[in-house]
């Protein structure tokens, strides 16, 4: 089974993690193992990496590829539940915690996994490869529940005529391919947003994508874990990938960083409150123009680190 990815902020990431030899670290995000190899190529002695991801394929891919490495755990589940996978292997608290949020190549490329409207498939978008799919959203919520979710997690502008438009045409017969939604995002979005580069449907697949996999709960549920793990002087890495992801991850990294929130005409602080992180950017990463070049897909991507205190 092939399960190609691109890291992106590969080196960036992998340097900001400041792995040492005999440390403990989790890959949240494992997809096809290349974040897990850098770490795992600088552990020596009793340093242990565990590998997560929910996806079954990557899994299968990562147990293969690193099967023999002493150092390597690999367990299937969402990154969301690293503490309980981490402590039934011992492995707590860890000296770094690794997160690449978002869609991999590999799902995006593979036709059949229904994520991208570039080739026609069936409407699935589940990266775990359970539950409810798009194609279960798409032909069950009313017009005003797809609504929400395009202009939640999409940000489209033209949601309720888009989600008029899907409830209409499910009407004729049910939308079951990716071809067959895009081409209906297509006809109910303004002419001028059709004359426009890029596909109209890409904010919808990206809402609907979300909403399968419950990917922002899971986010936060996943930061909130991933700093419980974390040993003192442990750093937290997070990619993400559009607006909503980030704005996430830094909201919860600038709250860990606030100390005293007294009003700054006290004399003394009364309020106790400490940092409880640091950030090692403060505006975070974002990629280099030679890695815009290899792989576009990257545009979008933004590294945020912190070290808990």
């Amino acid at each position: 089974m092939e399960f190609q990815h691109i890291p992106v902020l590969f080196h960036e990431t992998i340097k900001s993690l400041a792995v040492k030899p005999d440390g403990r670290y989790i890959d949240g995000t494992a997809g096809g193992g290349g974040h897990s190899q850098a770490i795992l190529d600088q552990l020596t002695g009793t340093g242990r990496l565990l590998s997560i991801d929910q996806d079954p394929d990557a899994v299968a891919v990562c147990e293969k590829r690193f099967a023999g490495n002493p150092h390597s755990l690999v367990r299937r589940g969402n990154f969301s539940e690293m503490l309980a996978l981490a402590q039934k292997e011992d492995m707590l608290p860890v000296d770094g915690v690794l997160l690449d949020i978002g869609v991999s190549s590999h799902q995006l490329d593979d036709a059949e996994r229904g994520f991208s409207y570039h080739h026609d498939a069936p409407l699935d978008m589940r990266m775990s490869q359970e539950g409810a799919s798009a194609k279960d959203l798409v032909n069950t919520l009313t017009w005003q529940e797809l609504a929400e979710i395009l202009s939640k997690y999409g940000e489209e502008r033209f949601a309720a005529r888009i989600a008029q438009g899907i409830v209409r045409a499910r009407e004729e017969a049910p939308i079951e391919t990716t071809c067959q939604l895009a081409e209906i995002v297509k006809a109910n979005v303004p002419a001028a947003v059709r004359r426009k580069p890029g596909h109209p449907a890409r904010q919808t697949f990206q809402a609907l994508r979300i909403a399968v996999n419950g990917e922002l709960d899971a986010l936060q549920a996943g930061l909130a874990a991933a700093f419980e793990a974390l040993a003192i002087g442990g750093r937290l890495c997070v990619i993400t990938f559009h607006s909503l992801e980030d704005r996430i991850v830094k909201h919860q990294m600038a709250e860990w960083c606030q100390g005293c929130t007294c009003p700054p005409d006290f004399p003394v602080c009364v309020c106790g409150k400490k940092p409880r992180a640091e950030l090692l950017y403060r505006k975070g990463l974002s990629p280099s123009e030679e890695e815009l070049e290899k792989n576009p897909r990257s545009r979008s991507a933004r590294l945020r680190v912190c070290t808990k205190l």
